[in-house]
């Protein structure tokens, strides 16, 4: 009987894009950032990246929080240290909420739909392991056609041990290990994700279309590199075999 064959996939930031995020603060707050020479895409970049850092420190010393609170409670923070004295006066609680609205709504990458029924056609299982909150990530996938069933989709809120631990990768990968399966994929558009998954034991797969630059002095050869989702699924295809 052939073995199984398994990709897990982080969501948001890899089949998931933060357009909508950075389309809402230009909405809201694009002129009074402009004023203070903030574009608002950069600004939305820095508020996504720093709430990954608390989130990651908040988890490491034992006070794991989830990822979307942490994200709008540090709102006047981002502002404040994007030179703006007064944040109050650029992004008020009106704002705050019609950002978090368009956040719980995030649409697919391009090619995101496709990269997954390529995989399942070639055979494989497709999981989904987040640091969001399982009903949100849920619904950005079923909202855009993605099937995933629900035990496949996997949240770090249920452990409270956040990405990078690798006590955030490790009960999936002992557990499809031990279900017979090949050695698992894991699939991310951050390379500090993939790569931290594959020092755990995954096989590595990563997608240039969030970061640009995949850095491999920094994190180091993945078995698969790509430009687009589909072209990764292609790839995790081809070195099956």
């Amino acid at each position: 009987m052939p073995a199984n064959k398994n990709v897990v996939f982080d969501v948001v930031g890899t089949l998931v894009s933060y357009d909508r995020i950075y389309n809402a603060i230009d909405t809201r707050l694009g002129p009074k950032l402009r004023e203070h020479g903030v574009q608002p895409s950069f600004l939305g970049y820095t508020w996504v990246e720093v709430a990954e850092r608390e989130y990651t420190y908040l988890s490491v010393s034992g006070a794991y929080t989830p990822y979307a609170t942490i994200f709008e409670k540090i709102f006047h923070r981002m502002l404040y240290q994007a030179g703006i004295a007064d944040p109050a006066t650029v992004g008020t609680d009106e704002d705050l909420a019609y950002i978090m609205q368009e956040y719980a709504n995030l649409d697919l990458r391009p090619g995101a739909l496709e990269c997954v029924q390529k995989l399942r056609e070639a055979g494989f299982t497709v999981w989904a392991l987040t640091a969001g909150d399982l009903n949100r990530v849920g619904a950005y996938l079923r909202n855009a056609g993605v099937e995933m069933p629900s035990e496949n989709l996997l949240s770090c809120d249920t452990a409270g041990v956040g990405k990078p631990d690798p006590g955030a990768y490790r009960p999936l990968l002992e557990r499809l290990k031990t279900e017979g399966g090949e050695k698992p994929w894991f699939a991310a558009a951050h390379m500090w994700d993939v790569s931290a998954a594959r020092r755990t034991g995954f096989k590595g797969a990563y997608c240039t279309v969030y970061e640009k630059q995949a850095l491999p002095e920094l994190f180091g050869e993945m078995e698969v590199t790509a430009d687009s989702l589909p072209e990764m699924a292609a790839g995790i295809i081809a070195s099956e075999g």
